[in-house]
Formats: structure tokens, C-alpha cells, sequence
């Protein structure tokens, strides 16, 4: 009897070997101490994580030895308004080619998954956004991957409206949030709001009953109010102190109760223009750094374009150094790719690698409910690389070659 168990036994392991495509050895992996091995199966997917005291090699397995570097999945962007020339807000089905290139142009800057972010406009143009969206969400196959829609407003106070356009600004109530979703309130992920501008409530407890996700932004709101929409189901804080009142000693404001509060997540905007790196560093020690704050690119159309003035809307943006501005100064947004924020944290000695990379990769799967890295996940892997002499902070992606084996791709 023990011998045939002893059999089983060691053929189930050898079937289980024999689906190992590749091991990465002495990684370092956000959330886990000491060093790790990664084994990738067959379908590309993670099937164990051990700590290197745990090493067992198998002979006919292709193995990746990192030396420390950091291993993570990709980074997911919950706040980008457009790429390559095309504004989200924009789309339409003859845009559903470039819309794909974007997908490809995300994924080659280490971005696995995004939420296109419609920024205020026309309720037709945006339930002609979202249609043409939720069609491509059907049929999307290679690059990142679009998990559904964020719209940044209409519902925001006309105070603290920023680059939103007065005129599309709508109040926040149930029937106007049922207008403006349609039928595509399947694939709006995240709305942000001023909660001040509905004391009843009632608007996010639609959304949040429909499953969408409440983000405050571009709000007055006290700390008193922004406490109540926290109650209310509330979870985020859209680009964290833009476009709201900034902390005072005697009304902390949204920013102040978002960062006290345990189950609220702010997006932070790195590219030192948003948010100076003084207020960032006070910013992520207020909010536990990846335990309350995550990464946003926040970019604009002119992602991956050269500098230079665009139409936006009716108007017109410039954008130089990587900062987008409309004509007259107000500043509107980044082109500045999403994994550029991690590597800026590292340089600027903001925090450590691992936390930087954490507030990219793990943090915004965190605040919608996805998945992090364990087994099961896809192998959608990049390496980080840290030049001590420099604190200059390198990635690449990990790619499976068809026949078996590796390459890295995608430096930065």
C-alpha cells in the first residue's frame, strides 16, 4: 500500500514539474520577505511562489536568476484620459484601431491593465464614449487590458472645476446619474464627485448599490462631509490635494478624512508638478504609503506624442516637459507614462523601491478589488532593476518565449 501511494506520489510531482515553463530565482517581490522563486507554468501563469530556502530546481526548466532585482506584475492606471492623440472623451467606432494601438502603447510602458477616464463633457459625447468602449471591452485581446470606464464628472463643484468646462458641470442627483450612465453602468468602474453637492446622499448610494466604485474630487467638501460620503460607500480620492481645499490644522477638509480613514484610497499624481515632493512624502506617511495611496498617470491625449500645443475639446493645451497646461497656465494633467511616478518616488528618495513599485502595481488592484500577485495569476511580470549609484530605477518585461526559455523587453 505505501508503495503504490509512494508512486502516485512522486507521478503526480513529476507531472507537475513537467508543467514548469520557467523558474525566477532570488527575486524580491513587493509584500514578501526575503528572497523568493517564481514558477511560471506552461500557461503562463504563476503556479508557486517559495522563498529561495525552499530552492528546488528542476533540470529541463528554463531558470532566470534576477540577483535581487524586484519582481511585480504590471501597473494598473485608474485615472488616464487619453493617449497617442486621442482623448477618451473623443471616441467614436472609427477610432476602435487606435484604440488597440493604445492598448499596445500602454502595455510596452508596463501598464497591464487601465480605466480610460472620460474627463467632463456632453452627455452624448460620453454615453458615445462609454458604447464604443464596452464594444471593444467584447473583442480586446493583446495588450493592457481595459477593465471598464472612470468618469471624472460631471457631478464637481464649479469651485474647484479646474480644467473641467463650466458648462457640462451637472447637479448630482439619482436622475441625473441615471441619464448620464445609460445602459453602460455595467462598465463605469469609478465615478468621481463633490458628495457636497447631494447632502442627501442618495446619489452615492445609487452608485455604490450599482456597484460602482465613489472617488471624491474637484470638491469643497469639509471633512464633516466627506466623513458622511465615507459612511455612505465612498472609497477614493481623485489626484489627492488637487482640486479640493488643502490640510489645515483647524478643517483638515476630504484630504484629511480620506487619510485618517482605514478603507480609503488616494490617487497620487508623481510627477512633482501636482504635488511637490515634500507634500508627497507627507502625503504617503499620512496614508501608510501602499496601504492607502496609489499611482496615477492622470495623462492626457499627448501621451507618447512630442511636445508641443494640441487641441483639447474647444481649447487648447501645451505640453512641455511632460506637464500639460491649458493656454492660459491651468494645469490639466501629465504625459508623463504611469511607471515614470514609481521611478520619480525612487530618485527624488521619496521611499523605497519596494513601496514605489507597490504604489503602481499593487495598490490600485487593491483599491478596486483585483487580484494581486500569488498563484494563479498571470505571469504578466516586470523586472525592476536599482542602480545604488544613481538611485536611477530601471524595468523590463518578462516575456515567455513560444518554444520555451525567456527575454526581457521593454527597458525603462
Amino acid at each position: 500500500m505505501y508503495y503504490f501511494a509512494k508512486v502516485i506520489m512522486e507521478t503526480t510531482r513529476a507531472i507537475a514539474q513537467s508543467n514548469i515553463n520557467l523558474d525566477i530565482i532570488n527575486a524580491r517581490i513587493p509584500g514578501y520577505t526575503d528572497l523568493q522563486q517564481i514558477r511560471v507554468n506552461c500557461q503562463n501563469r504563476i503556479d508557486e511562489i517559495l522563498p529561495m530556502s525552499a530552492f528546488k530546481s528542476i533540470s529541463s526548466v528554463s531558470v532566470l536568476d534576477v540577483s535581487g532585482d524586484w519582481i511585480s506584475l504590471g501597473g494598473v492606471d485608474l485615472q488616464i484620459n487619453g493617449a497617442l492623440g486621442l482623448a477618451f472623451t473623443d471616441l467614436e467606432l472609427h477610432h476602435v484601431t487606435l484604440l488597440s494601438e493604445i492598448c499596445q502603447f500602454l502595455w510596452q510602458q508596463g501598464v497591464d491593465a487601465f480605466l480610460p477616464t472620460l474627463v467632463t463633457t456632453s452627455v452624448e459625447n460620453i454615453l458615445r464614449s462609454l458604447s464604443v468602449i464596452a464594444e471593444f471591452m467584447q473583442h480586446q485581446q493583446l495588450g493592457a487590458q481595459i477593465l471598464g470606464v472612470h468618469l471624472e464628472g460631471p457631478f464637481l463643484n464649479p469651485q474647484k472645476r479646474g480644467a473641467h468646462p463650466e458648462p457640462y458641470l451637472l447637479p448630482l442627483t439619482v436622475e441625473q446619474v441615471k441619464r448620464l450612465l445609460g445602459d453602460r453602468t455595467n462598465i463605469v468602474k469609478i465615478i468621481t464627485l463633490a458628495s457636497e453637492l447631494d447632502p442627501t446622499g442618495e446619489a452615492i448610494t445609487y452608485l455604490r448599490a450599482a456597484g460602482i466604485t465613489v472617488s471624491l474630487g474637484h470638491s469643497q467638501a469639509t471633512a464633516t462631509q466627506a466623513q458622511e460620503a465615507f459612511t455612505l460607500g465612498a472609497s477614493m480620492v481623485t489626484h489627492a490635494f488637487n482640486a479640493m481645499p488643502g490640510l489645515h490644522h483647524r478643517e483638515p477638509g476630504l484630504l484629511g478624512a480620506a487619510l485618517v480613514h482605514p478603507h480609503v484610497h488616494c490617487g497620487l499624481i508623481a510627477d512633482g508638478q501636482h504635488v511637490s515632493p515634500t507634500m508627497m512624502q507627507l502625503l504617503l506617511r499620512a496614508g501608510c504609503y501602499e496601504q492607502g495611496i496609489f499611482l496615477v498617470s492622470d495623462a492626457l491625449a499627448p501621451l507618447g506624442l512630442p511636445e508641443g500645443v494640441y487641441p483639447w475639446d474647444s481649447r487648447q493645451i501645451e505640453v512641455k516637459n511632460g506637464t500639460v497646461r491649458l493656454l492660459d497656465g491651468t494645469l490639466a494633467g501629465t504625459t508623463l507614462p504611469l511607471l515614470v511616478g514609481v521611478q520619480n518616488l525612487v530618485q527624488w528618495e521619496i521611499c523605497g523601491v519596494e513601496s514605489a513599485i507597490a504604489l503602481a502595481t499593487i495598490a490600485p488592484r487593491r483599491a478596486i478589488g483585483l487580484p494581486e500577485l500569488t498563484t494563479s495569476s498571470p505571469a504578466h511580470l516586470l523586472r525592476w532593476h536599482l542602480e545604488q549609484s544613481t538611485r536611477k530605477l530601471t524595468w523590463q518585461r518578462i516575456k515567455l518565449h513560444p518554444q520555451g526559455g525567456t527575454f526581457l523587453a521593454g527597458d525603462n
